[in-house]
């Protein structure tokens, strides 16, 4: 089996383009979240979201005609990638062999809604009711001719491939933030099988957008305290009361160590193990004792041949919801032990970036390991009795040497990933 180092990392996030403005943010303790700024947010419960700075796409995208196509969240892939590849220094340009892996990951739902939005209302009748029929007859001339193409779900895998002629193996995660992390999983498993020499692996959401919003609203995952701004999200703190969406994108290429070394690749850190667990409990509601997250985190610990005390730092989940949590603060004391390993959430930063969250934790890890620092969970002012025993950074980052990280992932039914990083 080969091992796998991480070469390149892309993001964009709410605190910048590129690793180093994102990481930079972290550390100095900046939040992105703040009133939602793209649209009319009035008549949302929440009103809060951590938006990625303006940018122009055709910056970073060459192919004018596939960018007519692409929502918000396969733009946001596209740009993530670009900054991995360019940050790797590989040339992906010759895999006639198909020896290039691509493995993307999100949460797209839909297509741009605006371009229906148009005939939807013109098919009401006097009542204010659909009427489907009428619908059909205006959808001809007034929907978006590309508008099924505009909405396929795994379309990044496409348009990824097709900018980097990626060729080999290659497969698209849907779901919440274990799909980043399983896409970075699968990356790493085809590099240290061989199926692959190179992995470009990553996700990319955007559900601050208002089709979504309206969805995570009903829900009651998200925090109701808009009057507070950046300080609304709270990861682990008594007084929370729930999430701040934030879109983004976290890619990754992933290589063998032995080729990254004879090339002089830089090695942010290497992936040393993976575990899974699935958390049967009702949706919404992860089991108060945290055993799924216990044994994801101990299964990646194990496959890295490794012991719970060798853990110096984990990128936790964290997303401020009451229940979420507490589950995985007890979770990681279970594994860890009282007082364990220093663990942080990055979400009252970024926001929660729903399919690129686990991608992002990810990025979080390999990066402390490199910069030999450890960022802040701000907000944090009064622990809640209920996740302490883990010992959680407030406020400010901490200087700190970092051999050995956890990058969490948890997926809104249940879903428990968590992917072990070592210094290279």
């Amino acid at each position: 089996m080969a091992r796998v180092g991480i070469t390149g990392i892309g993001l964009a996030t709410p605190l910048g383009l590129g690793a180093d403005e994102t990481w930079q943010g972290l550390v100095e303790g900046r939040s992105a979240v703040g009133p939602i700024r793209s649209y009319d947010a009035s008549s949302l419960e929440t009103r809060l979201g951590a938006e990625v700075p303006e940018f122009r796409p055709r910056d970073y995208i060459e192919n004018r005609r596939s960018l007519r196509t692409m929502t918000r969240h396969d733009v946001l892939s596209m740009v993530a990638a670009k900054f991995a590849v360019e940050d790797s220094g590989v040339d992906l340009e010759d895999d006639a062999e198909g020896r290039n892996a691509l493995f993307t990951a999100g949460n797209k739902q839909v297509s741009d809604p605006d371009h229906f939005s148009e005939a939807s209302v013109a098919a009401r009748d006097e009542n204010g009711e659909a009427d489907i029929r009428r619908f059909g007859e205006l959808a001809y001339g007034s929907v978006h001719p590309l508008f099924f193409i505009e909405g396929i779900q795994g379309a990044s895998l496409f348009y990824v491939s097709e900018a980097y002629n990626v060729r080999g193996p290659n497969t698209y995660f849907s779901g919440t933030a274990e799909a980043g992390a399983n896409a970075i999983a699968r990356g790493f498993n085809a590099v240290r099988r061989g199926e692959a020499d190179l992995a470009l692996c990553g996700a990319s959401d955007s559900p601050i957008f208002w089709w979504h919003m309206a969805a995570w609203d009903t829900l009651g995952v998200t925090t109701r305290r808009n009057d507070l701004g950046a300080a609304a999200i709270a990861p682990y703190d008594r007084d929370r009361d729930g999430t701040v969406m934030g879109e983004g994108g976290a890619f990754f290429m992933l290589e063998d160590l032995e080729a990254a070394g004879s090339r002089g690749a830089k090695v942010y850190a290497e992936i040393v193990g993976t575990g899974a667990a699935s958390d049967t409990g009702k949706l919404l509601t992860p089991e108060p004792s945290g055993r799924p997250v216990a044994s994801a985190v101990s299964r990646a610990i194990a496959r890295a041949g490794a012991t719970p005390a060798d853990v110096d730092y984990v990128a936790a989940h964290g997303t401020g919801t009451k229940l979420g949590d507490r589950s995985e603060a007890a979770g990681l004391r279970q594994v860890l032990g009282e007082n364990g390993a220093v663990a942080s959430s990055v979400k009252a930063a970024t926001g929660h970036l729903i399919g690129a969250a686990g991608a992002l934790n990810v990025a979080v890890a390999a990066l402390a390991i490199d910069r030999g620092a450890i960022p802040p969970t701000l907000n944090l002012e009064n622990i809640d009795p209920r996740c302490e025993g883990v010992d959680w950074v407030p406020k400010e980052g901490r200087e700190a040497k970092v051999d050995m990280a956890i990058a969490m992932a948890r997926g809104l039914e249940g879903q428990n990933v968590a992917l072990a990083l070592r210094r290279p």
